[in-house]
């Protein structure tokens, strides 16, 4: 009898922290290694909402609270919404959890039956697939690529659609490719999704807050019409640096959030008290700091955009938002590197460069969109110029 269960085998580990886990073995061997793989901000968390969390343990605030959050930190997140998005949730629409991660869990493994399918326009983050796949359903991945600025049209999101299709997982500034939906992009998918009310829709928004020259919309602020079969998904861990306080968070109908719910008081329970008075804090305290941290990106962005252009056989499209560029390598494919090694493949291309000069990034056959490779720019400028000048050396070096 086998040990381990045979849904595991419909998942892989998480791509972009085996590399990220790899760069770190490297490192601790010694090797002078630049990690550009993980999406984690560079910055400390604001001095308010560490302020916040250490006052709660002296109150005393170290219980149990509600599996979906305390009614403090709901009644922010509603307030979020309202003033950010003009959505309308009340405190038992929505559900705190440990991390985005756990809201996408929750949502899909409490809808999904085995058939059903995601839609999911790609290149995409790793997990959605993954997710999809251990609740038993079927990712459909559409192909949205530099061409069209890396976002689904409505044409591909009707071509998509079928009589199984349960979800459509939107995620607006995109993790790989920092492509931005406008208002007007928005409505053309709304009006696609109006026509099919059997399908619902999970906007994941974890960066909403990290817009370059874009206006951010979300898609039932876009089409309220869309609210009551929509997971509006949002966090701490981007806006504010607190990806290790774990707290992401989502409005829905009050169906979903109640079976949401009964999910995760089997699984984790709720998360950290102290971690959810932070993000009271962050939410509702003052917002300087997200606007701070927000321009440093984007000189960061034009900084690596810049360079990695002038990196022989790379082109890299200006993102609209979060902190990734996705850049085609497909111009460095088929060569070798000066170590010898032949590049043959993305992963090829990534596993050379970290070997070869130090620098970490994710291959882009991970986000389901082969030919690319994504980096991470949320770290210090001088880190950023010293690994894209490794990576024109590397690019210089194929032949």
């Amino acid at each position: 009898m086998n040990l381990i269960a045979d849904r595991l085998d419909r998942i892989s580990p998480s791509l972009t922290i085996a590399m990220t886990a790899k760069a770190r073995a490297l490192k601790a061997e010694g090797r002078d290694v630049i990690s550009l793989a993980a999406g984690e901000p560079d910055f400390d968390t604001p001095r308010n909402v560490k302020d916040a969390a250490i006052a709660a343990i002296e109150r005393g605030e170290t219980k149990y609270t509600d599996v979906a959050g305390t009614m403090e930190l709901r009644k922010a997140v509603a307030a979020k919404f309202k003033r950010d998005n003009n959505i309308d949730y009340k405190p038992e629409e929505i559900l705190v959890a440990t991390g985005g991660k756990q809201v996408i869990f929750d949502a899909l493994v409490a809808t999904i039956n085995a058939g059903d399918e995601a839609i999911i326009p790609a290149p995409c983050w790793v997990s959605y697939p993954d997710i999809v796949s251990l609740a038993e359903g079927k990712p459909v991945i559409v192909p949205c690529g530099p061409n069209q600025g890396f976002k689904m049209t409505p044409e591909q999101l009707e071509a998509a659609i079928t009589p199984r299709t349960k979800w459509l997982i939107l995620n607006n500034p995109s993790n790989p490719t920092g492509a931005g939906y406008s208002a007007q992009e928005l409505k053309g998918l709304a009006e696609v999704l109006l026509r099919h009310p059997d399908v619902w829709i999970f906007s994941d928004d974890i960066y909403e807050k990290l817009t370059y020259g874009m206006k951010f919309a979300t898609l039932v602020e876009v089409e309220p019409r869309l609210k009551e079969r929509t997971v509006t998904m949002n966090g701490c861990s981007k806006a504010y640096a607190m990806t290790g306080w774990r707290i992401g968070f989502a409005g829905a109908p009050v169906k979903l959030i109640k079976a949401m719910d009964k999910l995760q008081s089997q699984s984790t329970s709720n998360t950290s008290s102290i971690s959810q008075a932070a993000a009271v804090e962050a939410l509702t305290g003052p917002q300087d700091s997200v606007e701070a941290m927000r321009v440093v990106y984007q000189r960061r962005r034009d900084l690596v955009v810049s360079m990695l252009n002038q990196a022989e056989g790379i082109r890299c499209p200006t993102p609209e938002g979060a902190f990734y560029v996705f850049p085609d390598i497909r111009g460095c494919l088929g060569k070798t590197s000066a170590g010898g090694r032949k590049i043959e493949t993305d992963e090829d291309f990534c596993l050379a460069l970290l070997e070869e000069q130090g620098v970490a990034t994710v291959h882009g056959a991970a986000f389901m969109f082969p030919g690319h490779f994504r980096i991470s720019y949320a770290t210090d400028d001088a880190s950023l110029k010293d690994a894209c000048t490794r990576i024109q050396k590397f690019c210089a070096g194929l032949k």
